[in-house]
């Protein structure tokens, strides 16, 4: 196994329950609200609040948080470097996917407009 599948397998069984608590923290630190962050995972995966608290309460991994999501149709638009990967680069789709999230909630943080994060025309 290279090191990238091992990336992968790790990023799989992940909880998302583990790394929420950072997103909100990493967002809330900017003057950002929860809200935003939950508008944001919305818009990506299509979870609302309800499904997004009964997924951290079953210790869902990102495996299993992006097979029940539905993926934004121009999640394919977002683009740019992400703990030193080029997410448009990366081959394992669900690492993929995890990426976007990352990418989505740091660009939050970094003030970025909500337009542009949920890449309205």
């Amino acid at each position: 196994m290279n090191k990238s599948s091992k990336h992968d397998e790790r990023i799989a069984k992940m909880t998302f329950a583990s790394v929420y608590p950072h997103y909100i923290t990493k967002v809330e630190k900017k003057d950002r609200t929860k809200k935003e962050l939950h508008q944001v995972i919305e818009w990506l995966t299509g979870f609302d609040e309800k499904k997004l608290k009964e997924l951290i309460e079953e210790k869902a991994t990102f495996e299993v948080f992006f097979e029940n999501a539905t993926l934004n149709p121009n999640a394919h638009l977002i683009t740019g470097v992400i703990c030193g990967y080029r997410v448009e680069e990366i081959e394992n789709p669900l690492t993929q996917q995890v990426r976007y999230l990352d990418k989505l909630v740091d660009e939050l943080a970094k003030g970025r407009k909500m337009e542009k994060i949920l890449r309205v025309a």
